[in-house]
């Protein structure tokens, strides 16, 4: 047979290789960021914009993109990696421990054996059991197998949640990874051997501990500690919240809408939600003494319009009068606008507002006095002032929601005591399985998503491909002060995967392989494929005061 051609995104080179030889044969040791120069070891590979494993044998032309760390994919195959290890250590050193990654944390991923605490000594035999099997570079394999046979080794394994999985999905197939004589899967390629994986740390965390991966800044170290402990409560708060609905993976959540009963889910989650937000409400009005303004933070597509909106219908119950503030209106001239390392207006630094004139607006509605609200004329890119007038009576409140609204620098010269602070996000706590928690991100994603193509006239595919940069400023504007928040609010719904899975799937399928975003695409995709989706009759009953009206349509608040 001929010998195939292969193009190299990385070189610009084409290469001629045997039919079945591996993309190993081809690939260079590293891969060099664009935007920074820095070297990264290779991973995996983009092969016509789909990932891939290394291994992955060649037998028609292709065009490929080798990744490392920098890019999404190449992180999230070190993880999967890096998660399988940690399993493999586990179950050398405890094999009759059930050893579980419950969700991510600031700090890494918060891992720990069912049912019990995590003793200090165990967690410094598995990071020494880790580094071991590191060293002896031991090789990462995989097979596709029926799907009934891989039920009865991870039934073996005592792992159910994985068992019920394959159960739920009902497919006859399913790829099998091995790491020295044990079986585990996972839902994307992994690195080619455990040699790949030498930046990692163990940190005790609550009853078991935080894997720590390489940062995103330096992958030579793990990323740093940080402060997570009103995080961790709120996710703790959900955990408790989907034990007690019996809810606590993908499987159990198949089965229950398998089972009719999607309608009675919606109404007792949105239940459970309203009362959080009178929860929320009520703290506040505890405080009103004091407290005249509250301040919500989140990240992209967390539901900060209509938390803000449903606390505030809370404090009217109570007898106090929010008033609405909005943010945006308090960005600086464009030509006072800061610009990003790629000489791009960055509309979300903190410098991008009139940090003077707010403060100064604040101080004197706390003080009894009138102000003229400002009004943004983004085409302008000007404000205007059009005798808005406000001014704060007894029982007002100002509700305001930015994503620099956790940040003390934002009006340092206010009476912090006069503020409540609110930071919310769409933190999951569903798992798919034992190893493999439901990303907060994908969820967020999703979310944006649906709502960007239906009220925006966004794609799918933009979506996608701007969501990087939404991340970055994430990381730089938001996440690092989410722990200065007076309240979290969880704004993640029980049902919200299986209706978002009725709304993106279509989206998602209309991304060619043409396109850079069609990688996720195909991951997303593959991950919904594991969720039931509603059907239309069990979407008309989510109620049109939901959060997930902000982005499906049909909201009334």
């Amino acid at each position: 047979m001929e010998n195939i051609t292969i193009s190299c995104v990385n070189d610009g080179k084409e290469y001629r290789l045997r039919p079945g030889k591996p993309l190993s044969a081809i690939a260079p040791k590293t891969v060099t960021d664009s935007l920074t120069g820095k070297e990264y070891p290779v991973l995996a590979a983009l092969v016509d914009h789909q990932l891939q494993s290394l291994d992955f044998p060649v037998f028609y032309p292709h065009r490929v993109e080798f990744i490392g760390y920098n890019h999404p994919e190449g992180r999230r195959t070190y993880l999967r990696s890096l998660s399988f290890l940690a399993q493999r250590a586990a179950r050398a050193l405890f094999p009759e421990k059930v050893f579980k990654i419950n969700h991510s944390l600031p700090s890494g991923l918060y891992c720990k054996f069912r049912a019990e605490k995590v003793a200090d000594e165990n967690i410094m035999r598995m990071r020494e059991e880790m580094r071991r099997l590191v060293a002896a570079d031991l090789p990462f394999t995989h097979e596709t197998i029926l799907s009934s046979k891989a039920e009865a080794i991870f039934e073996a394994q005592n792992q159910k949640l994985k068992a019920g999985l394959q159960r739920s999905v009902g497919s006859y197939f399913c790829t099998v990874y091995y790491l020295d004589g044990v079986a585990d899967n996972f839902y994307g390629p992994l690195v080619p051997s455990t040699g790949y994986l030498k930046v990692f740390d163990l940190m005790p965390f609550h009853h078991g501990f935080c894997l720590q991966y390489p940062s995103d800044e330096d992958v030579t170290r793990t990323i740093p500690r940080q402060k997570q402990i009103k995080l961790t409560t709120t996710l703790k708060e959900y955990g408790y919240w989907c034990k007690t609905t019996g809810i606590v993976s993908v499987a159990a959540l198949n089965k229950r809408l398998l089972d009719g009963k999607a309608v009675e889910l919606i109404n007792l989650c949105e239940a459970h939600q309203e009362r959080g937000y009178a929860a929320l409400a009520d703290k506040i009005y505890a405080a009103r003494d004091r407290v005249k303004i509250v301040f919500l933070a989140g990240p992209s597509s967390s539901g900060k319009t209509s938390s803000s909106l449903r606390v505030s219908q809370q404090l009217k119950v109570l007898g106090l009068n929010p008033k609405v503030i909005e943010l945006d209106n308090y960005f600086v001239p464009r030509e006072r606008t800061p610009k990003d390392e790629f000489g791009e207006y960055d509309f979300e630094a903190l410098e991008a507002m009139d940090l003077d004139l707010l403060g100064k607006h604040l101080n004197t509605l706390l003080s009894g006095g009138e102000v003229e609200l400002p009004r943004y004329d983004f085409k302008q890119g000007r404000p205007f002032f059009e005798g808005n007038r406000m001014r704060l009576e007894e029982n007002d409140i100002l509700v305001m929601e930015g994503i620099h609204a956790l940040d003390p620098a934002m009006v340092p010269s206010v009476d912090q005591s006069r503020i409540y602070r609110i930071y919310a996000s769409a933190l999951t706590s569903l798992k798919l399985d034992e190893n493999c928690c439901i990303s907060t991100t994908d969820n967020r994603l999703l979310r944006r998503m649906v709502r960007d193509n239906r009220v925006r006239g966004i794609s799918p595919e933009d979506t996608i491909l701007r969501w990087p940069s939404v991340r970055r400023g994430e990381g730089k504007y938001i996440f690092p002060f989410q722990e200065n928040a007076d309240m979290q609010f969880n704004s993640a719904l029980l049902y919200e995967l299986p209706m978002l899975r009725y709304f993106a799937e279509p989206l998602l399928r209309r991304i060619t392989p043409a396109s850079p975003a069609y990688a996720e695409a195909v991951r997303l995709l593959k991950f919904l494929s594991f969720v039931v989706p509603l059907q239309p009759s069990e979407i008309a009953a989510i109620p049109p005061t939901s959060i997930m009206r902000e982005f499906i349509g049909g909201q009334t608040l």
